[in-house]
């Protein structure tokens, strides 16, 4: 089955709303194994509207809209269908009822408009009671084509389509698409690909893809069966040979993130730490605190960006500062080791660098950055060198700082 999603909404046109419709609908098709080769945005516009909706079915045999089942005259997405598929459409006296339930809990009169989105198609249609809005979904199949139309707002969709669509289309569909995600860090997409090339060229069954993302990249390895439970066998083993030929760069599965890894490894095993930051400016910390419980270990986070505070808070000695500079593997260190100190930290971890887009000089570039990490009583530097925006530098900067705590607290407890 091959499908296209239309999204439906002059105010998605414009930029307005960002569309997470299509990127939950196309995740979730590809789960079921149904192939998605187009998405489109239409505004709405009653002729553009139905050519799009027109031409959608000349290359799809699945076509999923979301958005234009309102009460108001421009929202014409079901008028369109039941024109495709030579449908009436009449009132469905539930759907009536469900939408004055709605307005009567939420405190709110029910206006005349109201009763156009309980009208469905008079054949061939199935209606999706609307348990989250008022706007009921419908499906229409009629000539081995399928129609599925959901309301717009994303809490209407997500269970609409989980409950009562996705049982529907798996029916149809021998066969299963299930993906996993293994998450690889300070590993740059065509180096990781290069390493691992001989495993992604020898796959048929799961396949391995590559793709980058900022600051990690990612391998989807996907397996196609007839259950979950048969495709994780077979992605079990590559897994497995990409983690041994990748090591301690790949640090997760699946969708989580680097801060959620580092702080649920922090409190797992009860490490305390202190931060201190000047280039990256209290992201690190930001980023933690993100975490519920994480504060059970995260005891400070210091924006030390002036000399005066390094300091004041950290008791960088005001000689390292005169003859290295702030931004140095000395200041760093010392940086790293002041906060843990005078916090009481288990692990301090520090940045200093030169963000830009200004400031830099042949000695020392925009985009050089020293961290310093205290851990286990010593302390350790490192210098790295990043590129981009100043604050593409300042978000890498803060991905590599946790991935090196990340490293150290699985590999060196």
């Amino acid at each position: 089955m091959k499908a296209e999603i239309i999204a439906v909404g002059t105010e998605l046109l414009l930029g307005d709303i960002l569309n997470t419709n299509a990127q939950f609908l196309a995740k979730e098709l590809a789960f079921l194994g149904i192939e998605v080769y187009y998405q489109t945005v239409v505004g709405d516009n009653p002729k553009r509207l139905e050519d799009t909706i027109f031409h959608a079915f000349s290359r799809a045999d699945l076509v999923i809209t979301t958005g234009g089942l309102g009460p108001t005259e421009d929202d014409l997405t079901k008028e369109t269908a039941a024109k495709y598929f030579g449908e009436n459409l009449v009132l469905d006296e539930k759907a009536l009822s469900q939408i004055q339930v709605f307005f009567d809990r939420i405190d709110r009169e029910m206006t005349a408009n109201n009763t156009k989105q309980a009208y469905v198609p008079e054949n061939n249609g199935v209606v999706l009671y609307n348990a989250n809005g008022t706007a009921p979904g419908i499906i229409l199949e009629k000539n081995e084509k399928i129609m599925v139309m959901l309301p717009g707002p994303p809490k209407e969709v997500v269970p609409m389509f989980e409950n009562q669509v996705k049982p529907y289309l798996a029916k149809k569909q021998e066969y299963t698409f299930i993906s996993r995600i293994l998450r690889v860090a300070s590993v740059g997409e065509s180096a990781m690909e290069m390493l691992v090339k001989d495993l992604i060229d020898a796959q048929t069954n799961p396949t391995i893809a590559p793709y980058a993302k900022d600051g990690e990249a990612l391998l989807r390895i996907t397996a196609k069966a007839k259950n979950e439970e048969e495709a994780n066998r077979l992605i079990d083993p590559v897994a497995q040979a990409l983690k041994e030929r990748l090591g301690k760069s790949v640090y997760a599965e699946g969708e989580t993130n680097m801060e959620t890894e580092v702080a649920k490894l922090l409190v797992a095993q009860n490490k305390t730490i202190a931060v201190a930051e000047s280039c990256t400016g209290g992201e690190i910390s930001s980023q933690l605190v993100r975490y519920p419980g994480i504060s059970q270990v995260l005891l400070e986070g210091c924006v030390t960006y002036s000399n005066e505070s390094k300091i004041k808070r950290l008791k960088v000695l005001q000689e390292t500062l005169e003859k290295f500079g702030a931004v140095s593997k000395e200041t760093a260190l010392e940086m790293a080791k002041g906060v843990a100190e005078t916090a009481g930290a288990d692990i301090g971890i520090a940045t200093t660098g030169i963000a830009g887009p200004d400031g830099g000089t042949k000695d020392k570039p925009v985009g050089l950055v020293y961290m310093g990490l205290y851990y286990n009583g010593t302390v350790e530097t490192r210098e790295f060198h990043f590129a981009g925006s100043r604050n593409k530098i300042r978000e890498r900067a803060t991905f590599q700082a946790l991935d090196w705590l990340r490293r150290k607290l699985q590999y060196e407890k």
